[in-house]
Formats: C-alpha cells, sequence, structure tokens
C-alpha cells in the first residue's frame, strides 16, 4: 500500500485552505511578472513586433505633485521610436504650480511631435489647464471640463475656541503674514490681498488657455468664471476640438504621426510599488492614504 505524501495529506485533509494558497500563490506569480513587465516600461501594447510606438500619458485624480508626469513626458520626447503622444486625462484638477508645471511639459512636447488629448469622466480646472496645450482635444459628449478659475479653502476654528474660554495668539512680523492660519479670522486686509493674489492665478490661468487654445483672452474671460461644462458644450465654446474617445483620439494620432499598421502602446507614469502592494492591488485590499491638510490654492 503506497503510503500517502506530506502533500497529499494536506490537502484531504485541509481542501479548502489549499485551495486558498494555491490562488494566492498563483496571484502572487501573476503579480511578480507584471511588476516585472512594468518596472521595464512595457504594457500590452508593448510587446506588438513593430518599431513605431505611440505614448500614453495618464494624468489621473488630484493633481499635487507633477514629477512622475513630468519625468514621463521627458522621456517619451527624447525616444525617437515615439511618434506622438496621447494625454488621457481623468483629473478634477489640483493643485496650481504642478498643474502649470504639466501644461508646460505638454507645451514643449508638443513642439516636438503630435499631441491629442482625451478626456474621460472629467478634465477640468487643473486637469483642463494641463492639457490644454495638446494639438488637438477629443471629449466625450458627457465629460465634464472647463471649471476655468481658482479656489482656496481653508477652517478657522477661533470662534469655536473662544467659545470654551481659550484665546489663540498668534504673533506675526506683518500683518498678512498670518492670513489662513486656522488660530485667526481673515481681517479685511489680509482678504482683500488673498482675494487679489487669487486673481492673479486666476489670470494667469485664462492668459495660458487662450496662448494654447489660440483664443481672444477676453472670449475665454468671458467663460472663466469657474463653471464646468460638458464635451458636447466645450466644442461650441472653442475649449475642445472634437466629440470622440480614446480609440477616436488613438486613430487621429496615427494619422498625425503616419503610422499605418498596429503601434506598441508605452503607457505612463508608471507607479512603482513594492510586491506587498502589488499583491494587495491583486487582492483589492484598499490601503487608504489621506490627503495633505491645510489650505491652498487649488485649479479644481
Amino acid at each position: 500500500m503506497r503510503m500517502a505524501g506530506t502533500g497529499d495529506r494536506f490537502s484531504q485533509r485541509h481542501p479548502f485552505l489549499f485551495g486558498v494558497l494555491m490562488i494566492v500563490l498563483a496571484m502572487a506569480l501573476i503579480t511578480g511578472v507584471m511588476a516585472f513587465f512594468r518596472s521595464m516600461g512595457w504594457t500590452s501594447g508593448s510587446l506588438v513586433l513593430s518599431g513605431d510606438k505611440i505614448g500614453v500619458v495618464h494624468i489621473d485624480g488630484m493633481i499635487l505633485d507633477s514629477t512622475r508626469v513630468v519625468d514621463f513626458i521627458r522621456t517619451l520626447e527624447e525616444d525617437d521610436a515615439v511618434k506622438g503622444v496621447l494625454l488621457r486625462v481623468n483629473s478634477p484638477g489640483g493643485a496650481i504650480a504642478p498643474s502649470q508645471e504639466i501644461y508646460a511639459a505638454v507645451k514643449k512636447l508638443n513642439q516636438v511631435k503630435p499631441v491629442i488629448a482625451s478626456y474621460g469622466t472629467v478634465a477640468a480646472s487643473g486637469g483642463y489647464y494641463s492639457s490644454c496645450p495638446a494639438r488637438l482635444i477629443y471629449a466625450n459628449p458627457g465629460s465634464l471640463t472647463a471649471s476655468i478659475g481658482v479656489m482656496a479653502e481653508f477652517v478657522t476654528v477661533a470662534d469655536a475656541m473662544e467659545k470654551f474660554g481659550l484665546k489663540p495668539e498668534v504673533l506675526t512680523t506683518g500683518k498678512y503674514k498670518a492670513a489662513g492660519t486656522p488660530l485667526r479670522n481673515l481681517s479685511d486686509a489680509q482678504r482683500e490681498q488673498m482675494l487679489d493674489l487669487m486673481q492673479d492665478l486666476h489670470d494667469q490661468f485664462v492668459d495660458h488657455v487662450a496662448e494654447a487654445r489660440g483664443m481672444d483672452p477676453a472670449r475665454v474671460r468671458a467663460i472663466a468664471d469657474g463653471r464646468a461644462v460638458t464635451g458636447r458644450q466645450a466644442v461650441s465654446l472653442g475649449l475642445v476640438d472634437r466629440i470622440g474617445t480614446q480609440s477616436d483620439a488613438i486613430v487621429e494620432l496615427k494619422k498625425e504621426t503616419g503610422i499605418t499598421g498596429r503601434a506598441a502602446l508605452v503607457e505612463g507614469p508608471v507607479v512603482k510599488r513594492s510586491f506587498v502592494q502589488e499583491l494587495m492591488g491583486s487582492l483589492k485590499i484598499d490601503l487608504s492614504s489621506s490627503l495633505p491638510q491645510g489650505w491652498s490654492f487649488y485649479y479644481k
């Protein structure tokens, strides 16, 4: 009689646990392979045997830092095999300076090779700002875009503290230095100065959109009241060029670059994650992180 091996005994005695372990091991193997390909900058499209490549830059979520996007744009700019670049935008906006840095990088790239933008669910405020230098902009009829304006948000707790008998003291060397501190309400002078600062940031937004889109600044200023519009409305306003999907934008980009066959897609920027993070993602375990607290100015 053949004696059952250790593995057989475990699988027979604990079939459910054994099955779970096999699934986890298989997912770990697949995740490791996927992580390797991403670390090499490959995507499924990159495996196409073709010398011509199309770069796909993803601008997703809140724009709080531009480093990864700008670095990836620079990589695509320097790669002679990349004939054109698609900007795929799904962003409600974000911090001002990072939006401006992406704007500058897109503008520079478009001078070297064609750049076409494709808007998903939302490409508003900083999301629109950063992508408007594209040669052509596609949006779905229901994409939300525009929202040209500046917002500052912060919380003051001075009144609430006084109700509990706490009187905060804030010492500064100038009357504008503590503007925005949660421990003190804004004075009239501080509010006026802050609004003046916001107006200058607003004017920068308007001027850059007008320059990128070849529009009269007065025409942009007339709709730069913070309103969001649909993709269909944006076409009539001159903020978007065509109604179409991401696939439509890629077809047009291939026409612009003269690519007739299939082209490899080089997508990024790649988010480098540890093996554990990759495995957590595969298992759908969400380890959420909070956004920076405090007040700031936003294009969103």
